[in-house]
Formats: structure tokens, C-alpha cells, sequence
């Protein structure tokens, strides 16, 4: 199982409501990926949002400035919101960060949980899952092969154009990323693609029904489950001492869980819901080593996962403790799952 991190860039914003600069959070990221190929984490994603929190727009360049100083990590985005992007330019864009980084480049497409990036780009929300539909099935063409002959809704026609340069093995890895929709399990298995499954929320083992409904999938549509690629994506923080690293992430967290949940008509994030996440059947992993292996490796075992994601930038914590975290996940961790998983 491939142990790593998923980032939004979430910007630290004080009592005061004042926003940390974002070229301050861009420079501590890429400090902070180096420190995951460092202390041996196997990949690292960053999502793209458009909004006055989030530090990153462009995932690539991220990735790309992070390949120049790093020698093993997978770099990939966690998300592209294809539905809002151009599939030619994404393509050309990825296969340029696997070129920099000598083929440790990936590619993870969503829908989008945010929907700023649709009226930026032009194009209208009453279409939202016409535009992924689409857009994916031209990704994947581009990936398969140098010259496309395509025609769609959304998008101006190819004709046997040559879109360059191709990735590394001339095939990128695509991923997708899945909210809790069963249309896009189906969707994502009609193409024998890769799933991550986001579990914010509630007891992880509700999400089993949709794990087996993937691998129905995939055989129903033909494919092979042998080489099965599934992961998940929680929310997590680590720290030496279980109750002290709650009680100081607790404000951070809250704080953004509450900016999210004002504009979505959620009610206010309280203590009772984050311990409640923090319990051992909860859908957070926020305590110290042991508590973290124990639920990393229960997930494993309920899920059949080959990869686990821990989102670690929830409400922007500060650096200082980001490197903590991330250094305890790697050296204490991930050596004791990887132990117990024979490998």
C-alpha cells in the first residue's frame, strides 16, 4: 500500500481574519513536499481551487518546482477539475512535470467539490457532469495516443492533431477521484481507472458498500480486479502526544470546517463531532503514531486499499507543525505499516 500526502494549500488565516500571504504557503509546500521524499512518503497531491483560502490555482507548477528538488516521490494533483479545464493543455502540462521529474508524474481528475473554477473559465454549471463526462473520455483518448481525431459538445474538434510532448512512457497515470456518488464509481470503472474514495465525514465503514460496488463494476464491464488500484483520502494530523496535538489542531480545523460549512448551510463544527472523528471507528486520524497505524491499518483491511492519502493541511496549520507531522508520518508511521503488511 503506497503511503502519502494530499494537500489543498490551505492559507492560515489568524484570529483576526488576516490571510497569510500566499507566497509564503507556496515556498513552505514545496519545503514541505521535499521533507516527504525525504523521510520516504511515496507521493504527494495538491488540489486546484480558485478561492481567497486556498494558496494553489495551478497544480502543476506546484509539482513542477517540487520535482526539481525531490528524487522519488510520485507528484500529482489532488484535484484537476477537468470539468473546467482544457484536456489538451492538462495533458501537455502533466507530461511536461513527468518529463522534469523523470516519470513520477500523475494525474488525479475530479468534478470539483468547489464550483468557482465554472464561471472563471466560462462555462456553466447546468452542465456539470455532461462537461466531465466528455472532457474525460478526451483525456483519455490524448493519453492512449499522439494523434487525436475527436469531436464533443464543449470543446472545438481535433483532427488528427499531434499533442505534445507525451509523458515519460507515453502514458500518464490517471486517477479518479470519487465523493460518495455511485454514478461515478460506475463512471470510473467503465474506463478501468483508478479510484480514491474522500471520507470527511461519518464511519469510513459506511463507504464499504461503494468499494464492492467498484469492483462489481469493473467485471461487469470486463476488467481485470488482479491489478486493482483503490484508495482513500482523510482528513489527518499527527503529533508525539495524542491529546496535545487534538487540542491545538481543534481551533485551525474548526475554523475552516466552519468558513466551508457557512456557505454551505452546514451547522456550526463542534468539539463533540471532532472527537467523535477521532475515535477509532471515526473518519479522523488525528493523534499520535500508534493511533494512526492502527486506523491505517484497519482501512487497509475493511477496503483492500493500495493506497492511503492523508490530507494534512486542513484550515492551514503551521508550518512548524506541518514538518512535524509530516516527519513523524514517515518515520514512524509508515515503517510500522509497511511492517505489518509484510513489506
Amino acid at each position: 500500500m503506497e503511503l502519502g500526502v494530499g494537500m489543498f494549500g490551505d492559507l492560515h488565516i489568524n484570529s483576526r481574519g488576516e490571510v497569510q500571504p500566499a507566497q509564503q504557503r507556496i515556498q513552505e509546500i514545496i519545503e514541505e513536499i521535499k521533507l516527504m521524499d525525504e523521510v520516504g512518503l511515496d507521493f504527494f497531491g495538491i488540489g486546484e481551487h480558485h478561492r481567497p483560502d486556498y494558496a494553489v490555482s495551478t497544480p502543476e507548477i506546484i509539482l513542477a518546482a517540487a520535482a526539481t528538488v525531490t528524487k522519488n516521490i510520485k507528484l500529482g494533483s489532488a484535484v484537476s477539475v477537468l470539468s473546467s479545464s482544457d484536456p489538451v493543455r492538462l495533458y501537455q502540462s502533466f507530461a511536461t512535470v513527468d518529463l522534469i521529474s523523470n516519470g513520477r508524474a500523475e494525474l488525479m481528475v475530479g468534478r470539483g467539490s468547489f464550483t468557482e473554477s465554472f464561471p472563471l473559465f466560462g462555462y456553466d454549471l447546468q452542465h456539470y457532469n455532461e462537461l466531465f463526462e466528455e472532457k474525460l473520455e478526451l483525456l483519455l483518448q490524448i493519453n492512449k495516443q499522439p494523434h487525436v481525431t475527436w469531436k464533443g459538445k464543449f470543446r472545438a474538434a481535433l483532427e488528427n492533431q499531434q499533442v505534445l510532448p507525451r509523458a515519460v512512457n507515453d502514458a500518464l497515470d490517471i486517477w479518479v477521484a470519487v465523493g460518495g456518488t455511485p454514478e461515478s464509481v460506475v463512471r470510473a470503472a467503465k474506463h478501468n481507472l483508478p479510484v480514491i474514495f474522500a471520507i470527511i465525514g461519518g464511519n469510513p465503514a459506511q463507504f464499504k458498500p461503494l468499494f464492492d460496488y467498484y469492483r462489481e463494476a469493473l467485471q461487469h464491464f470486463g476488467h481485470s480486479t488482479e491489478a486493482l488500484q483503490v484508495g482513500v483520502h482523510i482528513h489527518a494530523f499527527f503529533g508525539e502526544n495524542s491529546r496535545q496535538i487534538a487540542d491545538e489542531y481543534y481551533p485551525t480545523y474548526a475554523a475552516q470546517m466552519n468558513r466551508i460549512g457557512r456557505q454551505r448551510g452546514w451547522p456550526a463544527y463542534t468539539k463533540q463531532q471532532f472527537e467523535q472523528g477521532r475515535l477509532p471507528q471515526g473518519h479522523l486520524i488525528i493523534g499520535d503514531a500508534n493511533e494512526a497505524i492502527d486506523k491505517i491499518l484497519h482501512m487497509h483491511e475493511m477496503f483492500g486499499l493500495t493506497r492511503f492519502s492523508a490530507h494534512m493541511d486542513v484550515g492551514g496549520p503551521s508550518h512548524e507543525t506541518m514538518m512535524k507531522s509530516i516527519e513523524i508520518f514517515g518515520t514512524k508511521i509508515a515503517p510500522k505499516v509497511r511492517e505489518a503488511l509484510g513489506k
